[in-house]
């Protein structure tokens, strides 16, 4: 192999490579360590979990059939190859900025820059979906408050959650996503049962796999839908990689990360395939219910569930208040990361008493609020252009933690050798067959028509930030 050029030089002690790790307690670049070990565990395994995947599932079954398993899986196999690559860097350098910072240590200050704003860009769009969906369901049950009002509630009252201290966001999230957990075990663990007719007072006649190929097979839709399903699935998967960022606020960040990085298989495998795999062999894919219901909804009353709508509401709901909880975490300590690298506002690198990046979190919830406005007052326009440029962000990242990861991987086996305790596997092949896939996905969405305008708006408001990065670099070295 040739030797590896120098890393970019980056300016900035706590988050460069001579940066102090936590511990005895203290967290990274003055966050405090108020993460306990539970909190983390059930960030991890509650990151891969959205609230997209119970609302959206049912678009990816209609277009794909039986085959959205494949999908699933492909994206899901993506997915673990990448929090390899996080963990490895994660486990042997814990940062606020996570990828942002190492792909400032391993690609340039551009690319550091670039995808971290882009990263914060995305999340706090997020944060206008996720409020708005929430207010749907609360204005269903309470319609004295109007729409609007559930949303600047649920988006105070979280924030206020936040500014309050990191331990009340694990808090928080460690309840909201226990809840998410419990649901879908409970969920697939029925839903097996059921499938195979041994449900006692069940209302499903138990089909096993016949309904995996009794309606123009497993491949209804031609071997195509199976790449249109993944476009479809792909961004459902966004926040596995948050307890990455979470980590630098624990006692013990390597422990934390190679716990979340091993457990990634099986939390896809029962949470994702699970999930999908009952739905798709209770009901026959094209079944209406599934459309009109939506797909875990429509399970749950083929079994014969009572409630199963307002079950699922409250389920949904825990989802979403999940989503804006650890939203608005992630874009604050990106945002956080990036003061402190000089590539945001000064103000966002400060923390108070409580070890909070309060001007952090206020900054990326003004955006947040902003965009629930624009979500209001121009939902077929502004928001439409934010959702847009914003939905292929997780493509970018991916491929950013692949890049970083090939060349940081031989200087931490040459400085600190001890600190590789997460170690990507067949490397470089298979980083090298993740970017190759990840690239085929980006073109992918160039030339299918549902996708195209995503992955043009997308690509080009990455580029305007790269370009923007390049002349505020290039300016500072002036």
């Amino acid at each position: 192999m040739t030797s590896q050029p120098p890393l970019a030089k980056v300016d900035t002690a706590p988050d460069g490579p001579a940066g102090p790790t936590p511990a005895d307690g203290q967290g990274s670049d003055g966050l405090q360590a108020g993460l306990k070990n539970r909190h983390l565990s059930m960030i991890a395994i509650g990151g891969v979990i959205g609230a997209g995947l119970f609302v959206g599932s049912s678009a990816g079954i209609a277009a794909a059939g039986p085959a959205i398993l494949v999908s699933y899986a492909i994206v899901g196999l993506m997915v673990v190859l990448v929090m390899r690559m996080l963990g490895e860097m994660a486990a042997a350098r814990p940062s606020s900025g996570s990828f942002s910072a190492y792909a400032d240590m391993a690609l340039g200050r551009w690319a550091g820059f670039s995808i971290g704003w882009l990263y914060w860009f995305f999340w706090v769009v997020v944060l206008a979906v996720e409020a708005t969906a929430g207010a749907v369901i609360l204005n269903g049950w309470i319609p004295a408050v109007p729409q609007w009002g559930w949303a600047l509630i649920v988006m105070v009252v979280l924030t206020g959650t936040n500014l309050a201290s990191v331990a009340s966001y694990g808090e928080f999230e460690f309840w909201f996503a226990g809840i998410k957990v419990v649901a879908i075990a409970a969920f697939v663990l029925i839903g097996v049962l059921a499938v195979f007719g041994v449900l006692p007072g069940s209302d499903n006649p138990g089909a096993g796999f016949a309904n995996l190929t009794a309606h123009g097979g497993f491949l209804p839709n031609g071997a195509g839908s199976i790449l249109t399903g993944v476009l479809m699935v792909v961004f459902s998967f966004m926040g596995s990689e948050i307890v990455t960022l979470a980590a630098g606020e624990s006692a013990n960040p390597q422990r934390a990360v190679r716990k979340a990085t091993n457990s990634v298989i099986w939390r896809i495998a029962v949470f994702y395939l699970g999930s999908i795999f009952v739905v798709v062999a209770l009901l026959p894919w094209d079944s209406e219910s599934i459309v009109e219901d939506g797909s875990y909804v429509a399970a749950l009353n083929s079994i014969g569930i009572p409630h199963a709508g307002q079950i699922m509401n409250v389920i949904v709901l825990t989802a979403v208040l999940s989503c804006l909880n650890s939203g608005l975490y992630t874009a604050s300590r990106m945002a956080f990361s990036l003061g402190k690298r000089g590539d945001a506002p000064a103000a966002f690198a400060r923390v108070n008493e409580r070890g909070v990046p309060r001007a952090a979190i206020l900054g990326s919830v003004v955006f947040g609020f902003a965009a629930v406005w624009f979500n209001y007052q121009w939902p077929e326009t502004v928001f439409q252009f934010l959702l847009n440029s914003s939905g292929a962000v997780a493509l970018f990242v991916w491929l950013v933690i692949c890049f970083s990861q090939l060349r940081l991987r031989g200087v931490i086996a040459r400085e600190t050798p001890e600190k590789l305790v997460v170690r990507m596997w067949l490397f470089p092949y298979l980083t090298w067959v993740t970017i190759a896939g990840i690239v085929f996905v980006i073109g992918y969405m160039l030339f299918d028509e549902a996708g195209r305008t995503q992955m043009a708006l997308s690509l080009l408001v990455a580029v305007l930030v790269v370009a923007v990065s390049l002349v505020k670099h290039r300016g500072a070295r002036v």
